[in-house]
């Protein structure tokens, strides 16, 4: 039985260690093939990228022994060697220019000793540019692997160092538009692409893949190789709900497993929130209170093609944060004259439940977590055992909990956007699929809530009186659209006072459907 290659990123260690590896090898060729030899991809962390670069790496130094059985064996010139130039800057975090420089030294001291060759420039970009030159002198052209080239800049999004960042970097990028005749391929992967850096400012003919469909199936797993690939391991596995958790990614090509959910989940058997768990998205909380937005809406969102052409430090959209960070994925596109949309979607049950109960946290930071779990407890069983009444005393209860000082501190409680977000993370985050916003052909429903059992239409006011939010929903008959679902439906009208800061009224009616 194969090996799980769980944290394993050095390509002769898969192999070697008789570990499962799903073939990436022809999308090695097709880079080889390509007309631009200065290419650049991203994908969200933990999507496999370092185990690729250095499989790129073992390829172009001609280590043919590796790839038996693999698609590049016969479909490579193992008689051609490359020197390379690799640089990862995933390990680690740098937060001053000394560390950055220092980092960029030890990288390219480490790779000249390789070679056996003498650095004698004292600046990074200086040093890089020599290196460069004296490798293809003594070698001929040279590969030149990054990975992760914005890691120092996301490690320092929001603070002072970032700028600092970017311009060092920046500068030691550059280095690469001028050494054009020394070079045979250069590859960068990231998770966003920052604009005003010098790497795509400067290297304009800079290929970027990320939204190729080509090569949208490059990282991550494809349903046919899950299956194929990790068949010995997959005895007793729920395929379905294994889909369900952490499926969904797609990047204008197939549906996309997270590798390292996919190695974790099928080495302990156990559903959980392995990919959220490596990194905590405070940015994404910070990024959305200075969005200044009044409704957490991820199932409604749309950007243009132009709107991923880059990233810029300096005016982050919370949309494309999201989506570049894989918390949101690409659903569908769509063509509106010349331009192209994308609407977008949270990829899975894993990302939706964790996500949502991030946001959560931080909107209940009032309760202790022996409170908050007792609230969600209650709350999942009576949208379960379909006893929506409860839902006022529940809700009731944690808003007469938050401390009158929380008030104090910002204004929120007067907007029906703060009810709305609360309601549809707090359900989100227990697992049901929420919807805001849900259209239909005569208005948005504010909340559509799915539970096994039963579906819940919600409409809030700020408001003493529920009747009007409950005359909306009989009005506009959003319930028919869901009527063909076979099961039944609960109308749920809710209003709010702002002095009150709690439910003023509370109103539900069972949909009674003839059959």
């Amino acid at each position: 039985m194969k090996k799980l290659p769980i944290a394993k990123a050095v390509f002769k260690d898969v192999i070697e260690e008789n570990c499962c590896y799903v073939d990436k090898t022809k999308y090695i060729k097709m880079l080889e093939d390509y007309s631009s030899k200065y290419l650049f991809i991203s994908r969200p962390r933990r999507f496999g990228k370092s185990l690729f670069v250095d499989t790129l790496r073992a390829a172009y130094s001609g280590e043919k022994e590796l790839f038996k059985g693999l698609y590049l064996e016969d479909n490579w010139d193992w008689d051609k060697k490359y020197p390379i130039i690799s640089i990862d800057w995933g390990n680690g975090t740098v937060i001053t220019k000394e560390e950055l420089d220092k980092k960029m030294h030890w990288n390219l001291l480490k790779i000249s000793n390789e070679y056996d060759i003498k650095l004698e420039e004292k600046l990074p970009t200086d040093k890089f540019e020599e290196l460069i030159i004296k490798l293809y002198k003594k070698y001929g052209k040279v590969v030149i692997l990054i990975d992760e080239y914005d890691k120092p800049i996301i490690d320092n999004l929001k603070k002072p160092s970032v700028e600092i960042m970017r311009e060092t970097l920046g500068g030691f990028y550059s280095v690469l538009k001028g050494a054009d005749k020394y070079l045979k391929l250069v590859f960068l992967t990231g998770v966003s692409k920052f604009t005003r850096t010098s790497i795509f400012s400067k290297l304009n003919n800079l290929k970027d893949l990320t939204y190729s469909k080509k090569y949208s199936d490059m990282f991550g797993y494809t349903q046919e190789e899950f299956e194929d690939i990790f068949v010995e391991y997959l005895d007793g596995v729920d395929l379905k709900k294994v889909k369900e958790w952490y499926d969904g990614y797609k990047f204008r090509g197939s549906e996309i497993y997270n590798p390292y959910d996919i190695l974790l989940f099928l080495d302990e058997k156990e559903y959980d929130f392995y990919w959220f768990e490596t990194g905590t998205p405070t940015l994404l909380i910070n990024e959305f209170k200075n969005s200044k937005k009044e409704k957490l809406d991820f199932d409604n969102i749309s950007v243009s093609k132009l709107d991923l052409q880059g990233f810029d430090i300096n005016n982050i959209k919370l949309e494309i944060l999201l989506l570049q960070t894989g918390y949101l994925t690409i659903d569908e596109e769509f063509q509106e004259g010349d331009n192209v949309i994308y609407k977008l979607k949270i990829p899975n049950l894993e990302v939706r439940m964790a996500l949502n109960a991030f946001f959560n946290m931080d909107l209940f930071d009032s309760m202790s977590s022996q409170n908050r779990n007792n609230f969600s407890s209650k709350l999942y069983h009576i949208l379960t055992d379909k006893k929506p009444w409860e839902l006022e005393t529940v809700f009731k209860s944690f808003f007469e909990s938050i401390p009158h000082d929380w008030y104090r501190k910002n204004d929120i409680s007067k907007y029906e956007g703060y009810y709305h977000c609360l309601f549809y993370t707090t359900f989100n985050a227990l697992g049901f699929r929420s919807i805001a916003e849900d259209s239909t052909q005569r208005g948005n429903i504010d909340l559509t809530v799915f539970a096994e059992s039963a579906i819940y239409i919600f409409e809030f006011k700020m408001s003493k009186s529920a009747n009007s939010a409950m005359a909306q929903i009989k009005q506009k008959k959003y319930y028919e659209k869901y009527l063909n679902h076979n099961k039944p439906i609960y109308l749920i009208g809710i209003a709010f006072q702002e002095d009150l800061r709690n439910i003023s009224d509370f109103e539900y009616e069972e949909l009674l459907i003839k059959k």
